[in-house]
């Protein structure tokens, strides 16, 4: 019985495939945020949409663009979550859908907020990986810190679809050490073989924002073993270079890594800081070619108060960044540009103002 049912479900998924329709996670995923109380929006350009950490999946077998973003009360939410907009061809839109919320009796708070989400299709499954909070769980306070710290990790979430529903892998902790405050992890998989997660160590904590790396176990589920630390937010000599003295605090901040190999086999990485405009998109090379590195920093890519950039793939094959621009504001939205692999590093050939919709000057 089992067997006649699952065939039945799969040639009702292939008849929707072939007819043009929704597949059955498609439509589970719309039903959710109708459930939700979201309203559905098409033709939506990237310039009405309000995206924080923007991430782009081009997802092949259905020729479509997913554009994640954290979902919240904004959004009619009436937890923290994270939704996905779709697009065939980067200019129009539709969305918001609910892809994951925080679920109770996890060691995050279901209100608190969700930060950087981002999907990473791995051995025939899609898992999300984001940042989230609980505010009322303090690790320590001042004067042991300079700071209050309080619970902030990265998790992950699988799905058998990037339109989810996400289902959290450990709800115990967050998957680097949970006296870490931790964000903005991704997924590496190094030539081995081996999954890590790659994540940024808060400056809050650290002083010197860190970014770290932690293997994982091959399901995704849980960490293996202590981090290791790759480079410092103050080793970019671009940030010291732009220091005055001053009474301000500084802010040695590193956010956003995601890491690509070029057409020659160099290993980046892209991450984000601030120098004096603001939020910065930044990126960095493995003198190795290997996560340990030693790692130098290459010169900014897009600055403004622009950041937390990702790069992906056209289905015409043409290399893409996207980031957000401006840093903390409401009218934050998603920018796009033309991006060259040069072998040696990756460089910005041109904003795409065609696709983004922005207005001169921004």
């Amino acid at each position: 019985m089992k067997i006649t049912c699952r065939i039945a479900l799969l040639s009702l998924m292939l008849f929707l495939t072939i007819a043009g329709l929704p597949s059955v996670s498609a439509q589970t995923n719309e039903s959710s945020s109708a459930r939700d109380g979201l309203k559905i929006q098409q033709g939506l350009k990237l310039a009405d949409i309000r995206v924080h950490d923007p991430f782009i999946v081009a997802h092949q077998p259905t020729k479509t663009y997913y554009l994640y973003t954290a979902g919240g009360p904004r959004q009619g939410l009436d937890r923290s979550g994270v939704v996905t907009y779709r697009s065939k061809d980067l200019r129009e839109w539709e969305g918001p859908f609910v892809v994951f919320t925080v679920p109770d009796g996890i060691w995050a708070h279901p209100r608190h907020g969700v930060w950087a989400p981002e999907v990473h299709e791995y051995k025939g499954r899609f898992y999300l990986f984001a940042t989230l909070h609980n505010n009322d769980a303090i690790l320590s306070t001042p004067p042991d810190v300079w700071r209050t710290n309080h619970l902030r990790g990265s998790i992950v979430a699988a799905s058998d679809s990037p339109a989810g529903p996400f289902q959290v892998l450990k709800p115990s902790g967050s998957h680097p050490p949970t006296n870490f405050m931790t964000l903005d992890g991704t997924l590496y998989v190094d030539p081995a073989g081996q999954p890590w997660m790659v994540y940024a160590h808060e400056w809050i904590q650290a002083i010197d924002g860190t970014m770290e790396a932690i293997r994982l176990k091959d399901d995704l589920s849980d960490s293996i073993g202590d981090p290791i630390h790759l480079f410092k937010a103050s080793d970019a000599p671009w940030i010291n270079a732009e220091r005055k003295p001053s009474t301000k605090q500084n802010q040695y901040v590193t956010d956003g890594p995601q890491l690509y190999r070029t057409k020659t086999g160099k290993l980046v990485m892209l991450w984000a800081s601030y120098n004096r405009e603001g939020y910065v998109e930044t990126i960095a090379r493995s003198r190795s070619g290997t996560l340990q590195g030693p790692w130098e920093q290459l010169e900014p890519l897009v600055g403004g108060d622009s950041g937390h950039g990702m790069l992906f793939k056209t289905f015409e094959g043409q290399w893409m960044l996207v980031l957000h621009h401006p840093f903390g504001k409401p009218t934050t939205r998603a920018h796009l540009y033309e991006m060259e692999d040069t072998g040696d590093t990756f460089r910005v050939v041109r904003p795409r103002v065609d696709l983004d919709g922005r207005k001169s000057g921004d």
